[in-house]
């Protein structure tokens, strides 16, 4: 489906079931449960680290008319050895919307709002093919290092406006330690 115009703006709790749909959607791994994601998100909603602010849809318009929330992004409050940190994640786009710019949309709005508020550093797991395009790179190359070590490469980060990042182990969100 194409897209013709897409507006970003910060999530509201009406939004949720539609957020938790698409997030379905975009995991779903054709095996008949419901991914991980959707649980997370779940309680990321109602967790003390969420930051409303940071949950941001993107709401695309489609030729003719009509708009659809088609992806969301939720960054929440992290700790790299107890000093404060961005985690990302998930990061979600309705299939028939990927490869639109949907994601990086989502993921430069973040990192402006990011740096806005006077954050320092995003850390996220993700694609080690998609997210250096954005300047995500190794978080162990700014000394972060990654709750399970096995994550290697795909534990990345990004620096914020040249900020100085604390060195240390990351810790994510409470509902990330539940997984």
């Amino acid at each position: 489906m194409t897209v013709e115009t897409v507006e970003l703006r910060s999530e509201r709790p009406e939004d949720r079931d539609e957020v938790l749909r698409l997030t379905g959607r975009a995991f779903d791994g054709g095996d008949g449960r419901e991914p991980v994601e959707v649980h997370l998100l779940s309680e990321l909603f109602g967790c003390d680290e969420y930051l409303p602010d940071l949950s941001i849809v993107a709401v695309a318009g489609r030729p003719g008319g009509g708009s659809a929330i088609a992806g969301h992004s939720i960054t929440t409050r992290g700790w790299i050895d107890g000093q404060p940190a961005l985690g990302l994640g998930p990061i979600s786009v309705l299939p028939e919307f990927q490869g639109q710019g949907i994601g990086a949309a989502l993921l430069e709005e973040t990192k402006s709002r990011a740096e806005a508020r006077g954050d320092c550093v995003i850390v996220l797991l993700g694609h080690t093919g998609y997210y250096p395009r954005f300047g995500y790179r190794p978080a162990a190359e700014l000394g972060i290092q990654a709750p399970d070590p096995q994550w290697g490469e795909h534990f990345m980060a990004l620096r914020l406006a040249g900020r100085e990042v604390p060195a240390g182990p990351f810790r994510y969100a409470e509902p990330f330690s539940r997984l």
